[in-house]
């Protein structure tokens, strides 16, 4: 049992080293977003490259091994964080990393496992050195702006490299700007527009601030033409507003409705995978507005993947080994003879694509992740209530986001580096109320006061 707050003197945050953490979730973020070597005449050619670069191998290592450190040196509050932190994100990590053993292709495996680590021990990392309540938001929104606007810049100055150069329809115009696809930047675009709504309705920033966010984030969004994101992050504003004006007397409904529409939506990602009974009359509905299940015309690459996952139903055919490339020896090259040469590099599906390299038990996995996310995030309404907003708008971003791109779990994407950080973010919230509920309010930074003295208030134990 928690020992009540004033029984203890009350703790100290240690900002040390906490500028430095930043610095590694900067470079961990761009790196995922621009291409290996920031060669965009490689995307021009329409060819990707097969092992990163000198630069970019010692980047990666340099954030593994100061990562690591940072974790050791407050081993204490790395053990508190570890014991809040989603139990379903450190299984998934044990699951990926014992797929060796039975992957197509274990080198590839075994590559991106150590991708994962690295992201997950940066974003443990950055939630100890330099911590307050809104530090996640303060450092990752700049970073993606800076990156948007400099997408704009780049389509100015290099139309030819930050647009798609495609004769495919739905490519025609359309801008990547620094990342490596349209869909990239739209999903860059889409979770940069929610963090500028968000500062905007919690006051963080002011409207002076908050307006040219918004503009970039939506103009990028506009010019990316994807349609995916696009409507995930209509919804994810529309869920923001939903959480913001909740009628005060409804409130303890608040979280039944939060649920029922995570569920639906899982529901509907099960449907798509034909794991539960009616799938037709599901997606009847989607497929009469859209002309098809996958929002945009995406089902042909799943029935490829789902052929393939039959190969190993239960633990799938190891962890990222199945998109080695569009080479005769990678599993994933009948899609060149299927498509007419069309290699679509991912199952376009984040739900798919856990199933087909780590099976049903991956998925089973990845449905662990988010029921325990909401959870949390449903709890951290309760004590930090604008916190608590915009980490469930991300997660609710996300899980639609998915049914048509691959986020989940995946090294390859920036959504789930940022989607690792809100998930540390949570179990660095839950450990802070703890240690509130037992030693006091540490002293905070001026603009997280107010969530202090919520917590402050808030009569429940942890």
């Amino acid at each position: 049992m928690d020992t009540p707050a004033g029984s203890y003197p009350p703790w100290v945050r240690d900002q040390r080293f906490g500028g430095f953490a930043a610095v590694l979730v900067g470079i961990l973020i761009i790196l995922m977003i621009v291409p290996e070597g920031f060669d965009y005449q490689l995307l021009l050619s329409g060819r990707s490259p097969q092992s990163g670069d000198l630069v970019s191998r010692i980047l990666w290592a340099g954030l593994l091994a100061a990562s690591s450190l940072l974790l050791i040196w407050r081993s204490a509050l790395t053990g508190r964080l570890l014991r809040q932190l989603n139990p379903f994100l450190i299984a998934f990590g044990v699951l990926a990393f014992a797929s060796i053993l039975w992957s197509v292709d274990p080198g590839l495996t075994l590559r991106r496992d150590i991708r994962f680590l690295t992201m997950v021990l940066v974003s443990v990392a950055f939630c100890l050195s330099g911590w307050h309540a809104r530090r996640l938001q303060n450092v990752v929104r700049p970073i993606l702006t800076l990156t948007l606007v400099g997408s704009l810049a780049f389509g100015l100055v290099a139309p030819s490299l930050a647009i798609h150069q495609d004769k495919a329809p739905e490519l025609i115009g359309a801008w990547r700007g620094l990342t490596n696809h349209k869909n990239s930047l739209g999903a860059l675009a889409g979770v940069t527009l929610i963090f500028w709504l968000h500062a905007w309705s919690a006051r963080e920033v002011r409207a002076s601030r908050a307006l040219p966010g918004l503009l970039i984030a939506g103009l990028c969004l506009w010019l990316s033409r994807s349609a995916t994101s696009f409507f995930a992050t209509l919804f994810a504003i529309v869920f923001l507003g939903l959480l913001v004006k909740w009628p005060p007397g409804l409130r303890p409904y608040l979280k039944y409705a939060v649920a029922i529409v995570a569920c639906a939506f899982g529901v509907y990602a099960l449907a798509i995978l034909g794991l539960i009974p009616g799938k037709g009359l599901l997606l009847a509905p989607m497929s009469a507005v859209t002309g098809d299940a996958s929002f945009t015309g995406r089902s042909g690459i799943w029935w490829i993947v789902a052929e393939h996952m039959r190969l190993n139903p239960l633990l799938g055919t190891g962890y990222g080994a199945y998109w080695a490339g569009p080479t005769p020896q990678s599993p994933s090259y009948e899609f060149i003879a299927r498509m007419g040469g069309f290699y679509p590099g991912s199952a376009h599906n984040g739900y798919l694509e856990v199933a087909n390299d780590l099976g049903w038990v991956g998925l089973l996995l990845l449905f662990g992740y988010l029921a325990s996310y909401l959870r949390q995030g449903l709890r951290a309404l309760s004590i930090d209530r604008w916190q608590g907003v915009l980490l469930l708008t991300l997660l609710m971003q996300q899980v639609i986001a998915n049914l048509s791109e691959s986020h989940w779990l995946s090294v390859l994407s920036v959504q789930f580096v940022l989607m690792t950080l809100a998930t540390t973010a949570l179990a660095r919230l839950l450990v802070d109320y703890r240690l509130f509920l037992r030693f006091g309010a540490a002293s905070p930074p001026q603009q997280v006061r107010r969530s202090t003295v919520a917590w402050q208030t808030h009569g429940r134990r942890a």
